[in-house]
């Protein structure tokens, strides 16, 4: 006969015991993040303006931004995409910011699957208009400044042949244009402190 050696209880409860802990371990770590909203979850766009879509979901509005400009002249800036699935096209009739009417040069039929980009006259001349990029029509918009200040918001009236969408919109100054700002990168030193003086 052979003898089995025999194993202490101690050990053999140890071991249960460590891998039981593991394993709630485990379930109670998983359990800490279920349901959780991450970091990341409710990101949007890095687009300045705001975004909505009419009611019935027929056209789509991004980026509608009142625009300031230094010399104080307002324009509105937005994106009017026609997404309708019914292929209908759809037309700008009106716009308002604040109640005050809206200059908007041209206001083109809106083809299924087409955009209208508005911006100030110095804006749309700046755009880089892309012949093959599809039916993209530009056009250019300005309104009375009624004491707008960058940083503030405006509420903004689209009226469609569609219906009306309102979208309340963030004031802004326009985007400087790369190299046209100068910065006295001399007076600070490192992590934005300034120099001692001597």
């Amino acid at each position: 006969m052979e003898d089995n050696p025999v194993k202490p209880l101690k050990s053999a409860a140890r071991r249960g015991g460590v891998v039981s802990a593991a394993a709630l371990s485990a379930l109670l770590l998983a359990s800490c993040s279920a349901g959780q909203v991450t970091q990341t979850s409710d990101q949007v766009a890095a687009v300045d303006g705001a975004s909505t879509d009419s009611e019935d979901e027929a056209v789509a509005l991004r980026d509608v931004t009142v625009i300031v400009a230094d010399s104080g002249e307002a324009a509105l800036k937005f994106t009017a995409i026609n997404q309708d699935t019914n292929q209908a096209p759809h037309r700008l009739q009106s716009v308002s910011v604040n109640g005050k009417p809206v200059r908007v040069e041209q206001t083109p039929e809106i083809k299924p699957g087409c955009s209208l980009v508005a911006d100030s006259a110095a804006g749309i001349a700046d755009l880089n208009k892309d012949a093959n990029a599809g039916c993209i029509d530009y056009t250019s918009t300005s309104l009375d400044n009624d004491n707008f200040a960058p940083g503030g918001n405006a509420e903004v009236q689209f009226v469609f042949d569609n219906g009306t969408v309102p979208v309340t919109a963030t004031i802004s100054a326009p985007n400087l244009d790369s190299g046209t700002v100068t910065r006295d990168f001399d007076r600070y030193g490192e992590h934005g402190k300034p120099h001692e003086e001597h």
